[in-house]
């Protein structure tokens, strides 16, 4: 017998006379939890030099304070997306929202490096459950056409929104209370709706009407994260240790077998998290490779940019965060207008030219020195990166999604996301490890700690125009699409 394609059902609200039919609460709600997560991603950067001080932390271990919360958000998200469906989305935001507030309270909390970042992981974790469920809660509340249209125009909006914002209220937060305050911020935020949940929000979960058994890759995602784990500690440990030594050697190694491991497991899940068809069109797997790119040269590019700002320069938090906005401004401007020039010369030449416009940018923050100026060096490089780095990720992710059937779409997505986050994490422990390596080499040199900083940024920003460039190889390799305003609207 054939089995039925699955439902999504709905649980009634348990009390009437609640304003529980309105969509658009619906989306505010879930918008106030995004924006947290999102703010998370950026907030965090431009306390780094105040977190590394008031817990003593290592330079080449500062960089797990970003990348333990990417890891696990990336490594989790697939898994997340698949319990909302079949257990109770409304549930399972409402348990990825509990932990991430707590996560965020004890980050707060943290009266040592490790257990920063122990709950930078527990973030992650909080993250990748409360987001695809969110989203999931969002599609099945407002129908096709257009509203849901404008409902995930808002959605996609957030994120510039939450990154522009997060470097401007890290500063205000670590300039005038404290580093902690980046951390406690998000508790009001998860209270306020946790609360506002109920009463709004159905439960909705996707059954197959044949009552099927709810199965999910548990053995997958721990397989997948733990390689990334150890791949990722494998690269930072390769500094102070050398790329020689054994332990670097063996977490290498034992990173690449769980990563095996994984994609045999994901071949012959009847459930897999990842399903590996995907990969047959060229047009997905070329734009998923480009987006883990872009992923990497923006975490490392932030990274490296907030603590020369602060570190080499000399500015404030604030300061350091407000200098960020530009880019922020230019990344919004872009995204709506690299959805409009795709319909128009297609996505190919709109890849190629937020590429061509990302090495430009990081070519010109490379450059930068302690004493020079900003008008002329790193704002016009901030820009040019922030708009380059948009351009590239829409073109990229419309090539993605339209050679993928409809009923697939959902997958692809949190594939797309799930590279994105990786591919940060993975790219942020390569550059932050090189950089660090050509520090300590100047420094051994008897080059002045200022120098050093300089040059190990500069080191730092040059790889990640390596990362760019071979986005920039792919990009010929990627098909050429033109598609219509209505077929952007669905897939971004």
């Amino acid at each position: 017998m054939k089995r039925s394609e699955p439902v999504d059902r709905f649980e009634l609200p348990m009390r009437a006379g609640q304003l529980r039919d309105s969509s658009w609460m619906v989306l505010l709600v879930l918008a106030i939890a995004e924006f947290a997560v999102l703010l998370d991603i950026t907030i965090v950067n431009v306390a780094l030099p105040h977190i590394a001080v008031g817990l003593k932390f290592a330079e080449s271990n500062l960089q797990w304070v970003i990348s333990a919360y990417t890891l696990m958000f990336g490594g989790f998200l697939l898994l997340g997306g698949r319990i909302a469906d079949l257990f109770g989305r409304r549930r399972l935001f409402v348990i990825g929202l509990v932990l991430f507030g707590a996560a965020s309270l004890g980050g707060g909390l943290a009266s040592t490096a490790d257990t920063l970042i122990a709950t930078r992981m527990l973030q992650g974790l909080g993250a990748a459950l409360l987001t695809p469920a969110a989203l999931s809660i969002v599609t099945v509340t407002f129908p096709h056409g257009r509203d849901r249209n404008i409902a995930m125009g808002i959605w996609g909006g957030l994120a510039g929104l939450g990154g522009t914002l997060g470097v401007v209220a890290g500063g205000l937060l670590v300039n005038y209370l404290s580093w902690r305050w980046v951390f406690f911020v998000n508790v009001p935020i998860v209270a306020l709706t946790l609360f506002l949940t109920p009463i709004f929000i159905h439960e909705s979960r996707k059954n197959s009407v044949d009552g099927g058994r709810r199965r999910f890759d548990v053995l997958g995602a721990i397989l997948g994260t733990g390689g990334l784990l150890a791949l990722v500690y494998g690269i930072v440990r390769a500094q102070p240790l050398g790329w020689g030594s054994t332990e670097v050697i063996l977490m290498l190694i034992a990173g690449a077998v769980a990563l095996g491991l994984f994609v045999v497991v994901e071949s012959r899940s009847a459930a897999p998290l990842v399903p590996l068809g995907l990969f047959r069109s060229r047009g997905f797997t070329t734009a998923i490779s480009v987006l883990g790119l872009n992923g990497a040269a923006f975490l490392a590019m932030f990274f490296l940019t907030a603590l020369f700002l602060q570190e080499v320069r000399g500015d404030s938090a604030l300061k350091a965060g407000i200098q960020f906005l530009p880019m922020g401004i230019a990344a919004v401007v872009m995204a709506v207008l690299a959805s409009q020039l795709v319909t128009r010369i297609g996505t190919r030449p709109v890849q190629f030219g937020g590429v061509i416009a990302s090495v430009a940018g990081l070519g010109l923050l490379s450059q930068a020195g302690a004493n020079g100026s900003y008008v002329f060096t790193i704002l016009p490089g901030l820009v040019l990166f922030g708009a380059g780095i948009i351009g590239t990720g829409v073109a990229a992710q419309i090539v993605a999604l339209m050679d993928i059937e409809h009923h697939h779409a959902g997958s692809a997505s949190g594939v797309i996301n799930a590279f994105y986050q990786v591919g940060g994490a993975l790219g942020l422990a390569v550059v932050a490890t090189l950089s660090a390596s050509r520090v300590m080499s100047a420094l051994l040199h008897g080059v002045a700690r200022s120098q050093a900083l300089v040059d190990g940024y500069s080191r730092g920003l040059v790889v990640a125009v390596g990362f760019s460039v071979i986005s920039l190889v792919l990009t010929f390799a990627s098909p050429r699409r033109r598609p219509t305003t209505e077929q952007v609207r669905e897939v971004l």
